[in-house]
């Protein structure tokens, strides 16, 4: 054979092997009946068979087999699949080159995953070289799928002793990784993350919900996109029930994330949580929209989880906002610290965002504070400073702020030591009036103008946001009926939204919930006379109730109420003997602002403000002390800003609002 007829043998015989390595492996019902008894603790998946089309079944009774380890073969074609259910004590392995790819048209659920655990122990996957992938473009079509953010790649509930390692997890249509609960008060515990990368996902790189001992190490976070937050990781409790314990992420990177790098959004958390403890060390970020955004709540006095908060040695690089944010971070509450951090050309194209940004909502009732930046670097080519505090509470002053910034600006460096007086100078305090807040605890409401009657064709147009509070008032053998109308904040088609039904006596019943799809229509019969408490979690929608028959007014425990693109004039009742009250109204931001007016009984204007960003208080006497008063306010849209979120609070009155005067419920004789 001449050499030119060799290589053309030699060719051919590489060609041959190559089709036959890219060929499907075969299925083994022998190999699968020694692993059913025992005799094999490690098995292969394509003993179950490979379908190119569609492996599920195969690759599903791989999982239940019951093998201590499992390996998933690059067959040279991916896996194709549909969700998939993990078993504990088992490793799953999947060869370089392996593709688990989520079937196409499948996964019509809102919840559905490409793989879900619940309640389990002992998972590994192991997968250097391997890709977990959806079909994010498709989830994000309204005419092929439900809206959802919870088609997640690998999604744990309550699972313990998890190791997660070489793997890239790509193209969901929710977070890469969700760490949550299947039972109150049990997280996903003993879990490790390591040499991962989450890539093009639709809702969070990573979200973690509830987790004890979490270590993740040299994981890549990036190109997140499609529904909010869009974070490269979340940690965000959805209960007070629910902890951040020992989380420690090192030598992350998180980069060009639509939304934050490294995102703490704790607000449900309160002081009687257990203590938050979460380490950052040596992590980056680069390019997303914030670097480090940490959140608390100062709303109560059971507000401002425990804890430790620590980014130690990290490195944000031009974020589109500011660098680090701090928001609602009561002073009582956990220590943060940033330590031997540098923020980098943050913000160039907004010079009036300062590199730090901390601020207090418009329902904080504490001073804020309790955070350290120690040796921390500033490099900024625009010369602003270096830190910014907004208080849209009006009162809320800064405590407890500590620690040295070094700023690099024009070749100079010149270090700052964060002293009360320095504070007092970058961000001066403004002082509102301090007025006692109103009772409502064991509060009963009546109609305030009992003979007047509610016009049934005056529909309230007021949006609430986050939590939805409403009263309606009856009485008892009444068939009381009421709508509630959940509509979209931005992209997206609303998720069911919880409603409760709490009688006068804190009866509680758990009605249907609001669908999100045009007004959801209630009725009960009223065991009791008095105001019905009608409670509507619309999640980061807003809801507005109504009732063609019975009086509905806008109510808020806490006092505060965080309204939407709200316009029109509102209602609210002065109690007898009150000497002085005041209502306090906030925008949002900078740029979502909104116009008020304070009107008399006679409607006569006592005071206007237009175009509020930050908090502005409204303070007034009743005109009589004999008797309540029934005074308005009215909201407009401003000549600055837009109307979107803003926050109007009731100081030293009830919390009650009506968009007329007929609606008006008040307190009780």
């Amino acid at each position: 054979m001449n050499m030119k007829h060799f290589a053309v043998f030699i060719l051919a015989l590489s060609c041959l092997a190559a089709v036959r390595a890219a060929a499907p492996p075969d299925a083994n019902p022998a190999a699968v009946e020694e692993v059913r008894s025992g005799k094999r603790k490690e098995a292969r998946a394509s003993w179950w068979g490979f379908d190119p089309a569609d492996s599920t079944a195969a690759l599903q009774a791989a999982i239940n087999s019951g093998a201590r380890k499992l390996i998933v073969e690059n067959t040279g074609a991916p896996w194709i699949t549909d969700k998939l259910h993990l078993a504990g004590n088992q490793e799953i392995v999947f060869e370089k080159g392996a593709i688990v790819q989520a079937k196409r048209g499948a996964f019509k659920g809102t919840g559905d995953s490409l793989f879900s655990a619940s309640s389990k122990t002992n998972i590994t996957l192991t997968g250097y070289g391997a890709t977990l992938k959806m079909w994010k473009q498709d989830y994000d079509d309204k005419t092929q799928y439900k809206h959802a953010e919870w088609r997640h790649v690998l999604d744990l509930h309550s699972c313990s002793r998890v190791r997660i390692t070489g793997l890239t997890l790509a193209d969901s249509g929710g977070d890469g990784i969700y760490l949550g609960v299947a039972r109150k008060g049990v997280p996903c515990s003993d879990v490790v993350i390591r040499d991962v990368v989450c890539d093009n996902n639709y809702r969070q790189g990573i979200s973690v919900i509830s987790a004890r001992n979490l270590l993740i190490e040299n994981c890549v976070l990036k190109d997140t996109w499609g529904t909010a937050p869009e974070a490269g990781i979340d940690f965000e409790p959805n209960h007070e029930s629910e902890e951040l314990s020992n989380c420690v992420m090192r030598n992350c990177v998180s980069e060009n994330n639509r939304g934050d790098a490294y995102t703490f959004y704790l607000r449900p958390l309160r002081a009687e949580s257990k203590p938050i403890s979460v380490r950052i060390e040596n992590c980056r970020s680069i390019g997303c929209r914030r670097s480090a955004c940490f959140v608390t709540a100062n709303d109560s006095d059971t507000a401002g989880v425990k804890g430790t908060m620590d980014f130690i040695n990290c490195k944000f690089t031009s974020a589109q906002q500011c660098g680090i944010a701090v928001g609602d971070k009561s002073a009582s509450g956990a220590r943060v610290s940033f330590v031997n951090c540098q923020v980098i050309n943050a913000a160039t194209n907004q010079p009036a965002t300062a590199p730090i940004s901390l601020s207090s909502s418009s329902s904080a009732t504490e001073d804020f504070g309790n955070i350290r930046f120690a040796d921390c670097t500033i490099t900024d080519p625009l010369n602003r400073l270096p830190m910014s505090y907004h208080d849209m509470s009006g009162g809320a002053g800064l405590r407890d702020v500590t620690g040295m910034l070094i700023v690099k600006h024009d070749d100079k460096t010149v270090k700052h030591a964060l002293t009360p007086k320095l504070i007092a100078e970058w961000m001066p305090h403004r002082s509102f009036k301090q007025i006692t807040k109103f009772a409502t605890k064991d509060t009963r409401f009546e109609p305030a103008l009992p003979t007047a009657t509610p016009q049934a064709s005056r529909r309230c147009t007021a949006r609430q946001r986050d939590l939805s509070e409403w009263l309606l008032w009856a009485e008892a053998g009444q068939q009381a009926a009421f709508t509630v109308l959940v509509r979209p904040v931005g992209k997206g088609t609303p998720r069911p939204a919880p409603v409760t039904l709490i009688a006068p006596s804190g009866k509680l019943t758990k009605l249907k919930d609001a669908e999100g799809e045009g007004e959801t229509a209630y009725s009960f019969l009223a065991a009791e006379t008095g105001a019905h408490k009608i409670v509507c979690e619309p999640h980061n929608w807003t809801a507005t109730v109504n009732s063609a028959s019975h009086r509905v007014c806008i109510y808020s425990t806490s006092g505060s109420i965080h309204f939407l693109g709200t316009t029109g004039e509102f209602f609210f009742w002065v109690p007898a003997g009150a000497k002085e009250f005041a209502v306090k109204v906030a925008g949002d931001n900078p740029g979502e602002r909104i116009k008020a007016i304070l009107r008399d009984p006679d409607g006569r204007t006592i005071e206007e403000k237009d175009s509020i960003a930050e908090a502005h208080q409204f303070v007034a006497r009743p005109r009589t002390d004999s008797a309540g008063e029934i005074w308005s306010l009215r909201l407009d849209k401003p000549t600055i800003g837009i109307v979107e979120d803003f926050h109007v609070q009731l100081q030293g009155i009830p919390p009650v609002f009506s968009h007329t005067k007929e609606s008006l419920l008040k307190p009780a004789k």
